[in-house]
């Protein structure tokens, strides 16, 4: 569920240990209900495709990656599956035969990431030194690469168009069976889609104060931040979230109840097949928009 915002920093970092990566092939229908027969019903729907991966992975490596990231400090929480997913997992899979690693962000208990890193790769038994280097550069190339990202979309916020805000979670937005059939109907209908979590973080989490200063999730303050910094540059908003995504049923709530005059729509992905239902929601918002602005 981490990999869409860490696959640089993960990838860089094993690679500069003279070490192989393997990753799971994308979400389909048969990785969705592979994850839905492991985990409870109760679980969102990211989390089963999470377990669709892992168990498409197991037997296939040495080590499967599934890392605890708890909070980067006070009121920067991650959801509570990020805490709990490395016994979950181990769980799960515990007769699978299979490998686990893992390492463990959690700044209120003073565990930097770094320091998390360096413990992974003597882990793996790699020298001190080798782990810092490779840690070093992994750092950097996950700089560049998510700022060349950014930079890329602002200059999308300058296209002549209609243009949407999608408020969504990586693994949502960036999944190619859940989030990205969204994004593709939209750039089909000659809508430009934007994502508000798709910004400098430091400055978001900032901005994400003018519609919560209480909002402990770190992710959502992102994405607060980002609606803060970009709804007036944008035609409408799509608040994009899994079934049944606790931290996103309230920060949604949030933003409906605060962010006003600009067309909004929320939509909640489930593990329905076809996606007739969600075209039929995005083509109705669209006309709404271009109607508001005389455009239809």
């Amino acid at each position: 569920m981490l990999y869409f915002r860490y696959r640089t920093l993960w990838r860089a970092f094993f690679q500069e240990l003279g070490m192989d990566t393997v990753t799971s092939a994308p979400t389909d229908r048969e990785i969705l209900e592979r994850g839905t027969a492991l985990a409870i019903d109760e679980a969102c729907l990211s989390l089963k495709i999470y377990l669709g991966h892992v168990a498409a992975l197991v037997g296939k490596c040495d080590y499967i990656l599934v890392p605890r990231v708890s909070n980067f400090g006070w009121h920067r929480s991650m959801c509570t599956r990020f805490e709990a997913m490395p016994d979950l997992t181990w769980n799960v899979f515990r007769e699978s035969g299979q490998k686990f690693l893992s390492y463990d962000v959690d700044e209120l208990m003073k565990r930097k990431e770094k320091t998390a890193f360096l413990d992974l790769g003597q882990t793996l038994g790699c020298p001190a030194k080798e782990v810092r280097r490779a840690y070093k550069a992994a750092r950097k190339a996950e700089a560049l690469q998510y700022k060349a990202r950014v930079q890329k979309q602002e200059q999308l916020y300058k296209k002549e168009g209609l243009k949407i805000l999608i408020a969504a979670h990586s693994y949502v937005i960036e999944d190619q069976y859940i989030g990205r059939a969204v994004t593709d109907y939209l750039k089909e209908a000659g809508v430009v889609p934007l994502r508000a979590d798709l910004v400098d973080r430091d400055g978001a989490i900032k901005r994400s104060r003018e519609l919560s200063p209480t909002c402990k999730w770190e992710i959502s303050r992102e994405i607060l931040g980002g609606i803060v910094q970009h709804r007036g540059d944008v035609d409408g908003i799509i608040l994009l979230s899994a079934f049944p995504c606790g931290p996103d049923a309230m920060v949604n709530e949030l933003i409906t109840r605060r962010v006003k005059g600009i067309p909004m729509l929320n939509l909640v992905l489930d593990s329905q097949t076809g996606t007739a239902g969600v075209e039929t929601r995005l083509e109705s918002f669209i006309d709404i928009i271009r109607l508001k602005e005389g455009k239809l």
